[in-house]
């Protein structure tokens, strides 16, 4: 974690889960980049040295905003191939893992290229794409230090991935599980890397490299075509936004939950939250009522080219002051929602000029589909997992249309200027993590760290807990646990500084334009300042 000092006045900042990943973003800030640039090499850092929760075979979610709070969104979405229907006719239930989850194809590469381009039109930006994926070729054909996190989620799914085609190859060679701080090397990943930063970004979806990635999916037995690949593109969309205070919350748009997030948010605003006492019972009790009045909804949320519910209704003064009104102060609502899983990583930057970018990268579950693309190294997501086949249903599978998304990094202006950059891992635990943390920011004046220390709660079934319990950090303290109890909360404590708590981010560049930030303490990530 890094603060401003009267000693360090930053005026740049990069956050991430992982401290190297940090640093190369750090050192595109110190040479001047802008904010994409940093974010992209910071990306390409986190695709090699956290291959557990992203990778190039995935997909990103931008938002991005230049001094002046001009506020783009790109969404960096990969759509079901056109043969995907064929594997998994309507009413049968989608394979979470394998060949047979792979239905979509991965958006973050043409992401990276797309958010530089950006840069290079409006904000000055010069460093290429091959630049800045040096650093992280060099780690995957030389080597780094495994991270904790790595080697905790392997052991997770020791008892899966022997049935994963080509995984253990690379991550458990000759049957053994490596140890924290082993030399990790991933050859067949870095020849990808070089291929796409020698020939550019579309060598992913229509070069000799787009070939051998569908070779070997066909081979392992996915649907994605060499078709499908050449019409993967990022898009460039307008983001919803929300009146919160004396700030503008953005958030990505369908096929996104930001949605959810920003109508929880609301709710929290109808309800009054600046009059609760930070972090009491009340306060868990609402976000935990908020969030179950926002997923009542987010359902309706899907690939808004084949949906036409009009979402903005979601965020309109009626159906926020209805959902407030009909949460009790006393008495919790039941919760029998179906739970997501998903893994991801949270990154952002804000440059020296004052432009940002907040973005998550994702492979959906922790390991993807676990199928590697041949000889690529290249994990490929198991995103089609989060489609529907029930007939009818806003997010059914179809050929070309994109997934429900559980990816949203949210960005806020203050007096018209950007203030808070702000995203977490989690799949169903976003919304939920970030209404905590914006709450404590914005409506009882926390610093980043301090939000981010605080104890926080996961509602909902997770991979190691069946049950709809409200999960809560046992630092929560007696007194809370007895007043939820009271309230009708079926809860389970979970130890302080939990993993299932998510792992967030947060940059707040102050009205002087000093920056402070910090990353999740449950994390093995900072944010550095330049």
């Amino acid at each position: 974690m890094t603060h401003p000092t009267k000693t360090t006045p930053f005026r740049a900042m990069v956050t991430s889960p992982s401290t190297a990943a940090s640093e190369a973003g750090a050192q595109v800030l110190r040479d001047g980049g802008t904010a994409i640039e940093a974010v992209v090499a910071t990306a390409a850092m986190l695709a090699v040295t956290y291959p557990h929760f992203c990778g190039i075979g995935g997909d990103a979610v931008w938002m991005v905003s230049d001094k002046t709070g001009t506020v783009k969104s790109f969404l960096g979405i990969g759509q079901a191939g056109e043969n995907a229907c064929d594997t998994t006719p309507p009413g049968t239930p989608i394979a979470l893992r394998g060949p047979r989850s792979t239905l979509t194809t991965a958006c973050t590469i043409d992401s990276w290229q797309h958010a530089l381009d950006h840069s290079a039109r409006h904000w000055g930006g010069t460093r290429t794409l091959s630049s800045l994926m040096t650093p992280s070729i060099d780690l995957a054909e030389n080597g780094f230090a495994m991270s904790g996190s790595q080697c905790f989620w392997l052991d997770f799914r020791k008892d899966e991935f022997q049935q994963w085609p080509g995984f253990a190859a690379i991550f458990a060679p000759n049957g053994r599980m490596p140890k924290p701080g082993e030399l990790f090397k991933q050859p067949d990943l870095a020849r990808s890397l070089k291929r796409i930063a020698a020939n550019g970004a579309r060598e992913f979806y229509e070069g000799e490299l787009a070939q051998r990635i569908v070779d070997g999916l066909a081979q392992a037995g996915s649907p994605i075509t060499l078709n499908d690949l050449a019409k993967t593109r990022t898009r460039t969309v307008k983001a919803p936004s929300l009146e919160y205070g004396d700030v503008t919350l953005y958030a990505p748009p369908a096929p996104t939950q930001g949605f959810a997030t920003l109508m929880t948010m609301g709710i929290l605003r109808e309800l009054g939250a600046k009059q609760w006492a930070e972090s009491d019972a009340d306060h868990y009790h609402l976000v935990v009522e908020a969030i179950k009045r926002a997923f009542l909804t987010r359902d309706r949320i899907a690939d808004p080219d084949f949906n036409l519910d009009d979402l903005d209704e979601m965020l309109s003064p009626e159906t926020l002051k209805a959902a407030a009104a009909d949460i009790s102060s006393t008495r919790a609502l039941d919760w029998p929602h179906p739970f997501r899983h998903g893994d991801t990583v949270f990154l952002a930057a804000t440059d020296a000029q004052g432009n940002c970018a907040s973005v998550l990268q994702s492979t959906y579950f922790d390991w993807g589909s676990g199928v590697v693309a041949g000889d690529t190294g290249i994990i490929w997501q198991n995103r089609g997992a989060a489609f529907s086949t029930e007939p009818g249903h806003p997010n059914e599978l179809k050929p070309g249309k994109r997934p429900f998304y559980t990816l949203n990094p949210g960005l806020a202006l203050k007096n018209g200027k950007p203030h808070l950059l702000y995203g977490t891992q989690g799949a169903d635990g976003q919304p939920q993590t970030l209404a905590m943390l914006l709450s404590r920011v914005l409506d009882f004046g926390l610093s980043p760290a301090e939000a981010l220390a605080k104890p926080r709660f996961l509602l909902g079934k997770t991979f190691s807990d069946a049950n709809d319990s409200l999960k809560l950090e046992a630092d929560a303290g007696a007194d809370v646990f007895d007043a939820l109890a009271q309230r009708g909360h079926i809860l389970r404590e979970i130890e302080a500084q939990s993993a299932l708590a998510g792992q967030a981010g947060i940059i707040r560049i102050d009205d002087d334009g000093f920056v402070d930030g910090a990353h999740d303490p449950r994390s093995d990530g900072r944010a550095i300042g330049v």
